[in-house]
């Protein structure tokens, strides 16, 4: 596979799924802002999503890490930040996208093709 993509038809549908949130969270958060207690950490969140999401598409391990690692931060940042309001609408929203980001991610599927086939 000498082509980049951004995302991959070829995968199952757990991951290319995932890197569409991926894209998706990324550019949300860059638009709006990430709910975390750190600027840093929102940093990290926002690259990490959108270069882990490239390197989902392009079957490499270290995108699928990257990408893992982000949203679980994605999602603990938020908890952080919202505590017991976490679970009112607002925020409501952006914790059911981001869990669902995280449940694609390690869904047997995706674990299983990852392992398989990314390099």
């Amino acid at each position: 596979m000498s082509e980049r993509r951004f995302v991959n038809p070829s995968q199952p549908q757990t991951l290319y799924m995932a890197t569409i949130l991926c894209y998706w969270d990324a550019v949300a958060g860059l638009l709006f802002g990430v709910a975390t207690t750190s600027a840093l950490l929102a940093v990290f969140t926002i690259a990490g999503l959108a270069a882990g999401g490239y390197g989902i598409a392009n079957e490499k391990r270290w995108g699928y890490g990257l990408a893992v690692i982000a949203a679980v931060v994605q999602v603990l940042g938020l908890i952080a930040f919202g505590g017991s309001d976490v679970i009112k609408f607002p925020l409501l929203l952006n914790l059911f996208f981001d869990g669902a980001l995280v449940a694609l991610l390690l869904h047997p599927m995706s674990r299983d093709y990852q392992r398989i086939w990314f390099r």
